[in-house]
């Protein structure tokens, strides 16, 4: 399915934790994207061919016709 994401449960050290938390609200990002925006930027360090990132679709869905 497009845009559908992997959720993954990760266990970090508190101190990395936080210095994530500070890197996400200079970005204006929250941690979750911080995170998946770091591992896209070591993917591409190691040579990892990555399409561009699948944007999240927010909001309300459009009001069909019928209502």
């Amino acid at each position: 399915m497009a845009g559908e994401r992997k959720a993954y449960p990760l266990r970090v050290d508190p101190a990395l934790w936080a210095a994530i938390e500070r890197a996400a609200a200079a970005d204006l990002r929250s941690v979750n994207a911080e995170v998946e925006c770091l591992l896209r930027e070591a993917m591409k360090q190691r040579g990892a061919k990555l399409g561009k990132p699948q944007p999240v679709r927010r909001g309300r869905p459009p009001k069909s016709e019928n209502d």
